[in-house]
């Protein structure tokens, strides 16, 4: 249910609406969208081998933010923060295309701007990782434009541009303006035809991106809107090839953002006209600033804090980003973000990061990259991604902007670590992080209720979850205690993570302990106790209870075992059979919401059967 508090702001929003209605000389606020690209791929940024004319020309009549982040490194999750003002772990919507529930009173915050007499238009992609809003647009389409707003009324517009998706790079082509022999690759990357390619032909897409913008920003012009038009440009989330986009690096979080303020609206910004400022934003800020700008009241639900206009507050300490299922592969990571350094905290470190991903193995350069792993051609830094993860992982994004060099186990860097361990807890616990219940139980409890209310009602024990997660992925063996005792935790999601901290740390004396739980009441506790036991040499009991949870009727528990079976090699091949019937049996036409068991297994089959 929603609280008071949150109630009496709501109230207070749809009161002021009617007399943020009455001004004339509102701004009009423009959204330039590109998919897929951070800040290493525009020219205004640093990168000479960039062609962003237009980007680089429009940075020097505007704001250019070098610290602005997605909160996600995957455009859904991070579409549902800048849609909402909100963190998804905290809604329940981290997981890739998940559409859980949310509270009644989260509104897309368009609908504010409607609300109170703005043209709001959607050109065209939405992909907000929840259900849908329509009451938020005047307009959503291909061809929705401001253009066709009543005379002088006033108007939010987004224009999505796809041309830089990560699609773009499937299909190598023939010819290209850049040439990959002088393509930047960052030193994780090895030195293929098809990286090379790969880097070359994205830049190319930024280039006809940029293009795009270009024409957007005439057609503004040519209409005699520049004076009254605060414009933003950004990307959805960091770059494609491998290692950026899905990935908790700078590559995969880190986005331009420039904002331009006409003349007549420039006292809403602190910083000047061409100029650049070092402010920590992230996209869950966006929605509070864009009311901030156009005179509506912040509603006191949402997370994020405005940074322009006459409501912006004191620049925030650090950015928080995350990392929960993408597309068929589970993983959980957090990270922490102040203007030095990015903090971390890997919470499932032994799954490696480059698990096998349908979408994104369609680039070559991937395929590529894993071929020269399996036969050895790689150093120590191109090997890691193939590798398990650190609990933790600590990066000076200034010396080190390609985040290569941990320095987490350096003791120069201690106090570092500590501050931002504690930001990072502290954030968890603040924000009430739903994404820590495995997504067989979490979609369960969803059915029931929002997410959100029900990690404030008093049944998600968040303190001792975290704690056990903590704990679960620190690769501390003096921990092996405390996680053997919190196998028989009344609680199943401390019993899951407890189980996963023994798949971590292989401790010898969990061996009857676990195999309790292969009888447990939650399928995800029991696949989690199946891991370890195999960790352990019980790998028969650890695979027979794998295949029984491929004929589960929860989508998500197939997943998860298909996860772990995926890890396994050939010691997965007794589980073909009931994988094989995953595929065989997938239903015609299903939607991309149910499809990462089916993509799954059939990865799965393909590895069995190469």
């Amino acid at each position: 249910m929603i609280r008071l508090t949150q109630y009496v702001a709501v109230v207070l929003v749809l009161g002021f609406l009617r007399a943020a209605a009455q001004p004339t000389d509102r701004p009009n606020i423009l959204w330039i969208v590109s998919e897929d690209n951070n800040t290493s791929l525009i020219g205004c940024y640093g990168n000479p081998y960039a062609t962003t004319p237009n980007i680089d020309q429009f940075a020097k009549q505007s704001i250019l933010y070098k610290n602005a982040f997605s909160t996600a490194p995957v455009c859904a999750p991070s579409r549902n923060t800048l849609i909402t003002g909100m963190y998804p772990p905290s809604l329940g919507t981290e997981h890739m295309r998940s559409t859980y529930p949310v509270p009644s009173f989260v509104k897309f915050f368009p609908r504010y701007l409607r609300e109170a007499g703005y043209y709001t238009t959607n050109n065209s992609k939405k992909d907000y990782n929840m259900i849908d809003q329509v009451d938020a647009w005047d307009e959503s389409s291909d061809s929705a434009t401001y253009k066709k707003r009543k005379p002088s009324q006033p108007f939010f517009a987004v224009f999505n541009l796809f041309v830089s998706h990560e699609s773009s790079l499937h299909k190598p082509l023939p010819a290209l303006h850049h040439d990959p022999e002088k393509a930047p690759i960052p030193p994780y990357h090895p030195h293929t035809a098809e990286f090379k390619h790969d880097w070359a032909q994205y830049y190319d897409k930024v280039e006809t991106m940029d293009q795009q913008v270009g024409k957007l920003l005439k057609e503004l012009a040519d209409a005699g809107l520049a004076d009254n038009t605060i414009i933003f440009y950004y990307a959805d989330n960091g770059g494609v090839l491998g290692r950026s986009k899905r990935f908790m690096y700078e590559s995969g979080l880190h986005v331009p953002l420039v904002v331009h303020l006409p003349k007549k609206y420039a006292h809403l910004a602190k910083q000047q006209v061409g100029s650049q400022t070092d402010q920590l934003v992230t996209f869950v800020d966006f929605a509070p600033t864009i009311l901030s700008l156009t005179g509506i009241p912040i509603p006191g639900y949402m997370q994020g804090q405005a940074f322009l206009g006459k409501q912006q507050k004191p620049e925030r300490s650090y950015a928080y980003g995350f990392r929960g299922r993408m597309d068929e592969a589970i993983d959980l990571s957090r990270s922490v973000r102040d203007k030095k350094y990015r903090y971390i905290r890997n919470y499932l470190p032994h799954k490696i990061y480059g698990q096998h991903l349908n979408y994104l193995w369609q680039a070559p350069s991937i395929r590529s990259w894993e071929a020269d792993y399996k036969a050895g051609r790689l150093n120590d830094v191109q090997s890691r991604f193939w590798q398990a993860k650190p609990a933790e992982e600590l990066y000076d994004v200034t010396a080190d902007p390609d985040n290569i060099h941990n320095l987490a186990a350096d003791a120069r860097y201690t106090s570092e670590l500590l501050r931002l361990r504690k930001a990072n807890d502290q954030w968890l616990r603040q924000s009430q992080d739903v994404g820590f219940i495995p997504e067989a139980m979490l979609s369960k409890i969803a059915d029931q209720t929002p997410l959100y209310d029900y990690a404030r009602q008093g049944s998600y024990n968040l303190n001792r979850v975290i704690e056990t997660a903590t704990l679960a992925s620190a690769r501390n063996p003096t921990d092996t205690t405390e996680l053997r005792q919190r196998l028989t935790d009344t609680n199943p999601v401390v019993r899951y993570w407890a189980a996963t901290g023994c798949t971590v740390l292989k401790p010898a004396g969990a061996t009857a302990a676990l195999r309790t739980l292969l009888q447990d009441a939650e399928p995800s506790v029991q696949i989690a106790a199946a891991e370890a036991l195999y960790g352990l040499g019980e790998k028969n009991e650890a695979i027979d209870t794998l295949k029984n949870a491929l004929t589960s009727d929860n989508r998500h528990s197939r997943l998860q075992a298909l996860s772990v079976l995926q890890s396994l090699g050939k010691d997965a091949l007794p589980a073909a059979a009931q994988v094989k019937e995953i595929v065989a049996h997938a239903p015609t036409g299903y939607s991309v919401d149910t499809a990462y068991d089916v993509r799954a297994a059939q990865n799965l089959l393909d590895q069995l059967n190469p």
